[in-house]
């Protein structure tokens, strides 16, 4: 008997793939672009190793890789931009017929260790933290697996198999989504490196002001627009920048009204967690802020003459530490205590804020109730604002929520 073997069905290691990809110019050099499964990113690319960081890039933060890895495994609508990699000649490009060059498949061999064709000039952190979640995803649903084979009882192995579903499901969705990469051919090792340099250079991070303004994530943020249109804030935050310098007119930025929601909600030092951003509703929050706000501009005189617009921010910082974002994230502080832990509604607090109101000016004076009570460890000699160490922030809460029911003798 004769035995035909069909040698067209049998391959051997592959160890390459090949994409559509698109082929353009830029900066004199030709780029690649294509879309990888995420599940072949760290197949094709070198996986940074945050233990032997790559001397063309910087070192790789492993906390970061997993936060994005987290992201993406929680956000089923996450974004992220194209990955920067640099083909040293390694890649090869066969033209499609009729796209003048255009258009192509582009045959990527692996990278196995170290040994690759291609680098990274940006987006690190992103292979980590896609190669990260896949592996913790299939890693859980293995644990699962033999729980499932050592347990008897059915309502176990039933809670077991539905958080195997769930996480299965999650991985799916991963194996079935891409991001792009734009690869660029350079061969010569001193000009790749000057293109990380050039890239890191150029590159505008996000201010916290921005972030504020845009990610709808965050209670804090998303209901910035409507806290700002209160009488206060209207027209003197900053939208773009994170500090308040001498010479700004605004009175605060956008981060800065971000921390003031924070602290009216959870106090000067609280994190709004997963599970309290579930229960706070928009609306109450924004309620919650502009009545703040309202004691504010009715306890202090001259809050109430920047609401009026008979003040600007700018002559309010050279005579009084309400100019001071500090100040201000610590009175929302004293608020919060005052509501959940004094049982004081905003007339009690307008009331006590009026007592407050003759010492708020600055530079602080030594002979101030700032420098002879408690809180003379928050504030320095001839300072216009409260020490900004969180520790101090809410030593100085503790201080003036005391005052409340036991008021020094200057109130």
């Amino acid at each position: 008997m004769s035995i035909e073997i069909d040698a067209g069905k049998i391959s051997g290691p592959q160890r390459q793939s090949t994409f559509i990809a698109q082929r353009s110019t830029q900066g004199g050099r030709v780029i690649y672009t294509i879309r990888i499964p995420l599940t072949s990113l760290d197949v094709i690319l070198p996986l940074p190793d945050p233990d032997q960081p790559d001397p063309d890039n910087r070192k790789v933060d492993s906390r970061h890789a997993k936060l994005f890895g987290d992201y993406i495994h929680l956000h089923e609508a996450w974004v992220a931009p194209t990955l920067l990699a640099r083909d040293n000649g390694g890649c090869t490009f066969t033209e499609i017929p009729g796209t003048e060059g255009r258009i192509g498949y582009l045959t990527i061999p692996w990278a196995i260790g170290a040994l690759s064709p291609l680098s990274n000039i940006d987006g690190q952190h992103r292979i980590l933290g896609v190669h990260l979640i896949i592996k913790t995803l299939g890693e859980e649903i293995k644990k699962i697996d033999r729980e499932i084979g050592r347990t008897t009882k059915p309502e176990k192995i039933a809670e077991l198999t539905a958080s195997r579903d769930r996480l299965a499901d999650h991985l799916k969705r991963l194996e079935n989504e891409s991001v792009g990469v734009d690869i660029y051919v350079e061969p010569n090792n001193v000009l790749a490196r000057q293109m990380f340099v050039d890239v890191a250079d150029n590159a505008k991070g996000i201010s916290s002001a921005l972030k504020a303004r845009f990610d709808s994530s965050k209670v804090a943020n998303r209901i910035l627009d409507r806290v700002i249109s209160h009488a206060l804030l209207k027209g003197k935050v900053d939208l773009e920048q994170d500090r308040m310098t001498a010479k700004n007119p605004n009175l605060m930025g956008a981060k800065h009204v971000a921390d003031l929601t924070r602290g009216v909600a959870v106090g000067v030092a609280g994190r709004i967690g997963k599970q309290r951003e579930r229960e706070l509703a928009d609306e109450v929050m924004v309620e919650m802020v502009h009545g703040f706000l309202d004691c504010l501009a009715e306890g202090f005189k001259d809050l109430a003459a920047v609401a009026e617009g008979t003040l600007k921010p700018l002559d309010l910082r050279a005579q009084s530490l309400l100019g001071s974002v500090g100040m201000l994230r610590v009175l929302a502080g004293v608020h919060h205590e005052l509501r959940e832990n004094h049982d004081a509604n905003d007339e009690d607090i307008i009331a006590f804020f009026t007592k407050l109101d003759p010492h708020m000016n600055a530079p602080v004076a030594g002979d101030s109730i700032w420098r002879h009570t408690a809180a003379s460890q928050d504030f320095e000699v001839n300072a216009s604002a409260p020490v900004m160490r969180t520790q101090n922030l809410i030593h100085l809460v503790k201080v003036i929520v005391g005052w409340y029911s036991n008021p020094p003798a200057q109130l």
